[in-house]
């Protein structure tokens, strides 16, 4: 069996991001994805109450700022905080039995992790985000292939996805039921389908931030 997965998404729950329950409950009923990760910035309450709703389709992620970029934990048990190095950071993500993923590496808009850090942390991935489907103006896939590859470890194709517009264009493929003891070797032998998420895609954080502001502030 062929097992759809998209490791990075934000919910409404980040301040970036607009994808409610209702919305991953229909992409895994509908068979557009099998599995996939809600990594909300510095936060897991929300994907903690997704799996607990829609079961083991969710894995329960974050994407952590770190003081040298930033990394995402998948398979969390409990928040990791903000603010430390990303060596400590990843090391809080393997001590509750995370994996821990390299979201948009050597990007500089996007607060990738520096190539200084992630050349202290290379031990310690799991697996490098070597395509994102944000990536329009400052695509990195090469280079992010080319650590991969020279540092043997496995990678994946996620959406980044902040809103509906183009979620479930850009997935990983494995042939192994995703846990967080088989999910790395899984994506060794992975497919990957890479679509950009179009420009909306691409604007939904900015859009998303602004809504939000208004709401709060009652405009």
């Amino acid at each position: 069996m062929i097992y759809k997965l998209d490791l990075h998404t934000h919910s409404l729950a980040s301040p970036d991001g607009s994808l409610r329950l209702s919305d991953y409950a229909t992409m895994i009923a509908d068979g557009t994805l099998d599995f996939v990760a809600i990594t909300d910035h510095n936060r897991i309450d929300f994907a903690l109450e997704a799996r607990e709703k829609l079961g083991d389709a969710i894995i329960v992620g974050e994407e952590i700022t770190t003081i040298e970029g930033e990394l995402i934990g998948l398979f969390l048990k409990e928040v990791v905080p903000a603010g430390k190095t990303a060596q400590e950071t990843a090391e809080f993500i393997h001590a509750q039995g995370g994996l821990v993923y390299v979201p948009h590496p050597f990007e500089t808009v996007r607060k990738g992790v520096t190539p200084a850090a992630l050349y202290k942390i290379s031990k310690l991935v799991d697996i490098m985000e070597i395509y994102n489907g944000r990536a329009l103006f400052q695509n990195k896939s090469t280079q992010s292939e080319a650590w991969a590859r020279s540092h043997h470890k496995p990678g994946a194709a996620s959406s980044d996805a902040h809103g509906r517009i183009g979620w479930g264009n850009t997935y990983s493929e494995v042939a192994v039921l995703p846990t967080s003891k088989t999910l790395a070797k899984a994506l060794q032998q992975a497919r990957y389908d890479k679509q950009l998420v179009g420009l909306r895609g691409i604007a939904y954080p900015k859009f998303n931030r602004v809504r939000k502001w208004l709401e709060a502030h009652g405009v």
